[in-house]
């Protein structure tokens, strides 16, 4: 169990019998009465976002995550197959649940997959991913003021802006947490 005082972002509860991962918190402390947290939760199992205020004290159930290696193998529509190292079964997950992180998987990465009721619910992805430029405009010959970026679309469907000699084919670092390009590979 946790405690009020263990609340920070990122940290996963369960609530309701439903596992969340904490985005914000603010600690409130009013002039009368005991303090309160106000946090805002994503559900792990359905993405939604709630708002949800704990009483100081208060205790928050632990949800039963596990975390599995596994290879990344496809993407079939909303779906992204995973397949588990040591037992070589498919576990498939949707991709609206993973908050935006099946941008950065090409196939084959390996990664590390949370799981919930043997259920994918969220996907730890290393700091920075390389991933080739499938389609970007070709850089002006003599177009090279300072800073100038251009859109580019990666073999994941991510648009993210780089400089302007970047150009189709290319492979690039990109930083999971930020979205930004960091150099060419």
């Amino acid at each position: 169990m946790y405690s009020t005082g263990d609340i920070r972002n990122g940290l996963k509860i369960e609530l309701n019998g439903q596992p969340y991962e904490i985005l914000d918190f603010l600690h409130a402390k009013s002039g009368r009465g005991g303090a309160t947290v106000w946090t805002k939760l994503r559900n792990l199992l359905t993405g939604g976002v709630v708002e949800h205020t704990f009483r100081s004290g208060e205790k928050i159930a632990r949800p039963d995550l596990e975390s599995r290696d596994m290879q990344y193998l496809y993407r079939d529509g909303d779906l992204l197959a995973f397949m588990d190292f040591w037992s070589y079964e498919q576990v498939e997950a949707r991709a609206d649940t993973l908050s935006g992180k099946a941008e950065y998987l090409s196939e084959g990465q390996q990664v590390k997959v949370v799981l919930y009721r043997e259920e994918i619910v969220d996907v730890n992805l290393p700091n920075t991913v390389v991933l080739e430029v499938t389609d970007t405009e070709p850089g002006i010959r003599g177009d090279t003021v300072t800073g100038a970026t251009k859109p580019a679309t990666l073999e994941t469907g991510l648009v993210v802006n780089v400089p302007l000699f970047i150009e189709v084919g290319h492979r690039i670092k990109v930083d999971t947490r930020s979205g930004e390009y960091l150099g060419r590979e």
